[in-house]
């Protein structure tokens, strides 16, 4: 078992924060010569981290400054990454361009049209409002090209949603707060909402949410799924289930191990271990068989065979009771043999 840390998990910072304190040292570089070493920026909920400055360049009519990412204690794949900006002048406003490692948005339904550089709408403004602030302070017009590049963002964008989401050639630059918070579930579940987003925006009709890869697999195999069907639901049931109630689709496939699909049938919308259980008091009642001494629901299964059936049954319904669609539930074990599949 895993302990608790001993201190406060530390938390970091977006990608679109990193991205505008670049963006505020290179246009310092740009508007009056000198790249600062440090600079400070204001976060969307009045917050002032500061920053500091790397990797400085210019050349004709440009100039470049970086910021190393920090997420804290969050496992974030840009953890440690060079979050690059150049600043130039553009023919009119602030323009964004997508360089080395950032993708572009090639599918419809998120919340940069098709074709931009997937730089969220939060970190636009920010970048916006950098612009238009040293512009008055320098007596500049604010006309500014920025491009955004994350050296070896391409491949570390494999390791994320992106390339599901229609995201191509990179990672998305991000951020409601410009905070990370360690292990945000609230991320998590965004995410699965923007997967949905982009699959109903793509004409699916059918989508899946699987708890972990074992059961992805099994689920986009067993039903010939596109990539763009596949939800990482992961332990969150119940993220998924509430944005596709007000969000619906025509079919939805769960997926997962015995042990959370048991957690689901009876409640449980968090399937996490250390936020809800497997009642093997009701289990035992479901088979009318003593399973209370078992230590996991895939032993209580293994006892009595007719369990994996009931489990996927009841948590079917407790699908259906949340969503209007027509469900199906998929029970495996821990190699990806099903075990149960409630239609």
């Amino acid at each position: 078992m895993t302990s608790a840390p001993d201190r406060p998990l530390r938390r970091g910072w977006t990608t679109g924060a990193c991205a505008t304190a670049a963006c505020r040292a290179a246009l310092e570089g740009l508007w009056c010569g000198t790249v600062p070493a440090r600079v400070t920026i204001t976060l969307p909920r009045g917050e002032t981290p500061t920053f500091d400055v790397v990797n400085a360049r210019h050349g004709d009519g440009w100039v470049e400054a970086g910021v190393i990412k920090d997420a804290g204690d969050d496992p974030d794949v840009t953890h440690g990454a060079e979050i690059r900006v150049r600043v130039a002048a553009s023919p009119g406003g602030v323009v964004f361009r997508a360089g080395e490692g950032v993708g572009r948005v090639t599918k419809p339904g998120l919340p940069i049209p098709v074709g931009e550089p997937a730089i969220n709408p939060v970190p636009r403004a920010m970048l916006d409002e950098v612009v238009a602030e040293l512009a008055v302070t320098h007596g500049r017009a604010p006309d500014v090209e920025i491009t955004i590049s994350v050296p070896g963002g391409a491949a570390m964008a494999q390791k994320t949603w992106n390339p599901r989401l229609g995201i191509e050639g990179g990672l998305s630059i991000l951020g409601t707060t410009g905070i990370v918070r360690p292990f945000s579930c609230a991320a998590w579940i965004a995410s699965i909402h923007r997967g949905i987003d982009v699959a109903v925006a793509s004409g699916l009709t059918h989508v899946a949410g699987c708890t972990g890869a074992t059961s992805e697999r099994v689920v986009q195999k067993l039903h010939d799924l596109p990539d763009g069907a596949m939800l990482d639901m992961g332990d969150f049931a119940g993220g998924m289930l509430k944005y596709l109630r007000r969000h619906p689709v025509a079919r939805v496939t769960v997926g997962g191990g015995i042990g959370k699909m048991t957690k689901l049938a009876q409640g449980a919308m968090d399937l996490h271990s250390a936020r809800s259980r497997v009642d093997l008091a009701m289990l035992s009642n479901w088979v009318g068989a003593d399973l209370t001494g078992c230590n996991t629901a895939l032993e209580a299964a293994t006892r009595e065979p007719a369990l994996a059936g009931l489990v996927a049954r009841e948590a079917r319904l407790r699908v259906r009771n949340m969503i209007e669609a027509e469900v199906d539930v998929v029970v495996i074990d821990r190699a990806g043999a099903v075990l149960a599949h409630a239609r």
